[in-house]
């Protein structure tokens, strides 16, 4: 849009409301003024939605020195900043065992042991209390390169690497006169085998 244009001069926005002060606006809550009251400021705290009418002038000086924790401790002003990070609302830590009112007697159904593992629930054990499962943990790309040499999860480096001997033999393209679909096989077999290979398992 270009700034200069004689058409951005005529622009003009129509308010949603008359904002000017009414004729018949009541009179500044402030003691001793007479001037029609066209603001409103705020009781304090505990009065919400209790509003003193001012004038300017006096909605001005009101302003300034108004203080909505005032006579509060600062151990009450710290709480009621942490609380107003929930809108004031309880909150519960996720397993914790501590349940909401609204839960009712079983709590909540938790079909993927999710509280458990954060700390909550009868049967859970923190991780150091947990006995660790005998051999390697098996990941999913080691599970599916095992597979494709044709090995179980709990094969040992030995059989692992006579494993990969038999089938690269097996499906050489020199001793499959030539075929595409051997040398394929071969291949997944080779990146099957390094990925064992680069993660210690042969």
């Amino acid at each position: 849009m270009k700034f200069d244009s004689p058409l951005f001069d005529r622009i003009r926005v129509k308010p949603d409301e008359d904002r000017r002060p009414r004729g018949d606006a009541p009179c500044c809550d402030w003691k001793g003024c007479g001037n029609a009251a066209s603001h409103r400021a705020p009781k304090g705290r505990q009065l919400e939605n209790e509003y003193w009418r001012f004038c300017l002038e006096h909605v001005r000086e009101y302003n300034h020195s108004y203080n909505y924790f005032a006579g509060m401790s600062q151990d009450a002003v710290a709480q009621f900043q942490k609380d107003s990070i929930t809108g004031h609302r309880p909150t519960w830590k996720m397993g914790t065992g501590q349940r909401g009112p609204d839960l009712g007697a079983e709590g909540a159904q938790d079909p993927f042991s999710m509280f458990r593992e954060l700390g909550g629930g009868p049967n859970w054990q923190r991780k150091a209390e947990r006995a660790e499962p005998a051999g390697r943990t098996i990941h999913n790309a080691a599970r599916k390169a095992l597979h494709e040499l044709g090995l179980e999860p709990g094969a040992e480096r030995g059989e692992i690497k006579a494993r990969f001997k038999l089938l690269v033999k097996r499906h050489h393209p020199d001793a499959n006169g030539g075929d595409r679909a051997s040398e394929d096989k071969l291949r997944e077999i080779i990146q099957a085998y390094n990925y064992l290979k680069s993660t210690g398992a042969c």
